[in-house]
């Protein structure tokens, strides 16, 4: 069980984002998300039935939404609002040390 949002981390990149589910009730769902290098494969997009609010706890990530001139690189504190249906895409993450990301979907 994760009692820590900072336990548990790899020690190196691993293949895989991790997702851990830390609530989940209806219509909403709160996850840790830890990042080692991962990005969207070329040409996906996210298109999420629900809204996502997201905050970079640890590490770096840069997203990119459908229709923005410019990728936004998010950093330590950062903070970003989804709106369902916003096609988005994760075009980079740290990979000297784990990006730890805080989702919630509503």
């Amino acid at each position: 069980m994760l009692d820590n949002l900072f336990s548990h981390l790899p020690a190196c990149a691993e293949n895989d984002e991790r997702f851990d589910t830390l609530l989940e009730r209806p219509g909403l769902k709160i996850e840790r998300i830890v990042s080692t290098g991962q990005c969207s494969p070329p040409a996906f997009w996210y298109d999420q039935c629900t809204a996502e609010w997201i905050v970079v706890l640890q590490g770096e990530a840069v997203l990119r939404l459908e229709g923005e001139p410019q990728s936004r690189t998010l950093r330590v504190g950062d903070f970003l609002e989804i709106p369902a249906r916003a096609r988005h895409r994760v075009e980079a993450t740290s990979i000297e040390a784990p990006t730890v990301w805080l989702a919630i979907h509503y």
